[in-house]
C-alpha cells in the first residue's frame, strides 16, 4: 500500500520503462509457450527490449519473436503445434529425432516475415549453444538466424547435434542455462528463468548458479507453470495463458 506521505512505489513496469534493457529468455524443455505469454505481456505494456538474448525453448520464442513474428503470431503457431510437426526419429546418430522438421519448419516461420540471417532481425538477437568437441559455450550472433535457434534447441539424446559454422553444436543449456554468456555487463536485464524440467538437467556438467536479482536485473519467476513435453503438448496453452497473466500482474508489482 502506498504511504500517504511518500511517493508511490516503483514497479517493475517503471523500472523496464526508465530505459533500454536486454531480455533473457532462459532455457526449459519446451518452455517456449511460457516465454511467449511473456513476450504477449510485456508487448501489451508497451515495453520493447533493445536486445533480447535465448538458450534452447528461449532462443526458439526469442529468436522468432526477434526475427519479426508479433508475440500474438507466434502465440497461433504454438497453439497449432502437434507432434507431427517436428516428430522425424530415424536411426540414433545422437539423437532420436532427425531435426529435419524442426528445420523446415523455423524456415518456413522465418521466410514468412522475410528473415533470413540475425542481421535482419527488428531486434538483436543472440543463441546460446554448447560446442560439444571444445567443450565450450558459444554466442552465436551473426549468420542464418534458423540453424543457430535450431541448434541452440538441440537437446542432447532428443535431437542430433547439428554442425553449424564449422563447430557441432548443441542445446546451450548444457553449461549456460540462463545465458549469463550472452549478456554484457552493463546492461539493464530482465532475466525470465524457467524452472528445471528438462530431460537435459541428466546431462549438464556445470550446474548453474541460481538466478539473481541486482541493481541492474530483474528476474521473472513463474511458479506452478504446467510441465509441457512433446507427449503433453494439450499443457501448452494454459502454460502460455498463466505466464501471460502472471507477468502482466508481476509488471504492476513493486521492486525490491
Amino acid at each position: 500500500m502506498t504511504s500517504p506521505s511518500g511517493p508511490p512505489p516503483v514497479t517493475q513496469r517503471d523500472w523496464l520503462a526508465r530505459g533500454p534493457f536486454t531480455l533473457a529468455l532462459s532455457a526449459g524443455f519446451f518452455g517456449f509457450f511460457a516465454h511467449t505469454g511473456v513476450l504477449q505481456a510485456l508487448e501489451r505494456a508497451g515495453l520493447r527490449p533493445q536486445r533480447v538474448t535465448g538458450v534452447s525453448a528461449g532462443a526458439l520464442a526469442g529468436g522468432l519473436w526477434a526475427g519479426g513474428l508479433a508475440a500474438d503470431e507466434l502465440a497461433e503457431e504454438l497453439l497449432r503445434l502437434r507432434r507431427a510437426d517436428f516428430w522425424d526419429p530415424g536411426l540414433p546418430l545422437g539423437g532420436v529425432l532427425r531435426g529435419e522438421k524442426f528445420s523446415r519448419k523455423l524456415q518456413e516461420l522465418l521466410g514468412a516475415v522475410g528473415t533470413r540471417d540475425f542481421g535482419d532481425c527488428a531486434v538483436p538477437f543472440a543463441a546460446v549453444v554448447f560446442d560439444v568437441l571444445r567443450r565450450e559455450t558459444v554466442v552465436l550472433e551473426r549468420g542464418p538466424l534458423a540453424p543457430a535457434i535450431q541448434a541452440s534447441c538441440t537437446v542432447p539424446l532428443m535431437f542430433r547435434p547439428r554442425l553449424h559454422a564449422r563447430r557441432v553444436l548443441v542445446d546451450g543449456g548444457v553449461r549456460d542455462r540462463n545465458g549469463e554468456r550472452a549478456l554484457v555487463s552493463d546492461a539493464r536485464v530482465l532475466l525470465h528463468a524457467l524452472p528445471t524440467t528438462s530431460p537435459l538437467r541428466h546431462v549438464r556438467k556445470a550446474k548453474a548458479d541460481a538466478p539473481q536479482g541486482g541493481p541492474g536485473r530483474a528476474v521473472l519467476q513463474i511458479p506452478a507453470l504446467p510441465r509441457v513435453s512433446p507427449f503433453r503438448l494439450e499443457h501448452g496453452p494454459p502454460a502460455l495463458e498463466r505466464a501471460r497473466e502472471w507477468t502482466t500482474r508481476w509488471l504492476e508489482s513493486p521492486r525490491a
